[in-house]
Order: C-alpha cells, then sequence, then structure tokens
C-alpha cells in the first residue's frame, strides 16, 4: 500500500520522496478501474493504422492470403495492441494534464512528482510484447502497474526518475494477449547543471 503524502517533506527529504515512489511500485496506476477498448478489434481501425503507418502485411486485410498462413485468419497489427485500449480523449483541460488524454490520478506517483519540482517528462523506452495476434471482435481490456522507479539520478535535463510501468492486455474471454513497458524520466528542469 503506497505511503501517505507528505509534499513539504518531499520537496525537502529526497529519502522521503524515494521511499513514497517505492510504496507504489507494484501498485495499479490506473485506479479509476480497468482500461477498457471502447470498440472491438475492427477492420476500419487497421485500415486506418494500415494507411498511417504504411504496414501492407496482407495478414491484415486479405482474408484468402491469411487464411493459408499460421494464423488461419485475418489478424491485427500486433504493434496497434496499444490502441483498443486508449480511452477517447478528453480535451477540457489536457494542456494542464500535460497531455494526457484522460485525468490521472492526483495522488499517483507521476502528479505527485509534479507539485514536488519534477515537471519535466520524457519518453525513454517502450518494450512491447506479444504473446499471440488479435483477431477481429476481440475486446480488450488492461491494467497498469508501476513496474520500477529508480534512485534520483544526476541528468543532462536536471536531477529526475526513471519511472517504468506495464500495462497487459487482456481479452474479455481472459487470455493475456500481450504487455507493453513504458519508461519516462520525471525530471525537475531547475536543476539543471546540479
Amino acid at each position: 500500500m503506497p505511503l501517505a503524502i507528505n509534499e513539504e517533506l518531499f520537496k525537502k527529504d529526497p529519502a522521503a520522496l524515494d521511499a513514497f515512489l517505492q510504496s507504489w511500485v507494484g501498485e495499479k496506476l490506473n485506479t479509476h478501474g480497468t482500461n477498457l477498448a471502447p470498440d472491438p478489434v475492427n477492420m476500419p481501425m487497421i485500415r486506418h493504422w494500415i494507411d498511417a503507418f504504411d504496414d501492407r502485411n496482407p495478414v491484415y486485410e486479405d482474408a484468402g492470403v491469411a487464411a493459408k498462413t499460421r494464423f488461419k485468419g485475418l489478424i491485427a497489427p500486433p504493434a496497434m495492441m496499444q490502441t483498443w485500449t486508449m480511452p477517447r480523449p478528453i480535451i477540457k483541460g489536457i494542456g494542464e494534464r500535460g497531455g494526457a488524454a484522460q485525468p490521472l490520478d492526483p495522488n499517483g506517483p507521476l502528479n505527485v512528482l509534479d507539485r514536488v519540482g519534477f515537471t519535466g517528462i520524457l519518453a525513454t523506452n517502450s518494450e512491447l510484447e506479444f504473446d499471440r495476434p488479435l483477431r477481429h471482435g476481440e475486446n480488450l481490456q488492461s491494467d497498469v502497474i508501476l513496474h520500477s522507479v529508480s534512485p534520483r539520478k544526476k541528468t543532462g535535463l536536471g536531477q529526475g526518475y526513471f519511472v517504468s510501468w506495464v500495462q497487459t492486455y487482456v481479452t474479455d474471454k481472459g487470455d493475456t494477449v500481450g504487455r507493453q513497458k513504458f519508461t519516462v524520466l520525471k525530471f525537475d528542469p531547475s536543476t539543471i547543471g546540479q
């Protein structure tokens, strides 16, 4: 269970902030509940992906070709996995949320880091792992678990923390189809050169 928030203490005592951040490791970041796909896997969205990325693999839209492959039918582009559970954005307040499509938990580690001065954010890594391809009509859901928080680091952008989370994707029938590990650097721009 995460430790209590004490922002004034966190600003003065790096060890207290570190302890708070570590208390979140293994906890769900999507505290509003499991992310549910707004739509099932479908051909119109797959076509948008194919066109946007010029990914013309015939197993995505040619049923005849796809039937003769190891997949035995059409599949969705694997790298598209994350898009299925992305919620529709709430435009009002998006700037104040740093571009986040939905409001984030104000007591979660990323927002607490913002409030104690670590307002910069830089995506540093994304790793996708696929257990099996997605099929048309499947509905996905996902949960986001905080994987790790580094000790405070000195970087060229200022002092900060590398924060990683893992989002696991599951069908409505309970089949895990893959996961994404995403890492960001949350940094304090006022500490450049320190």
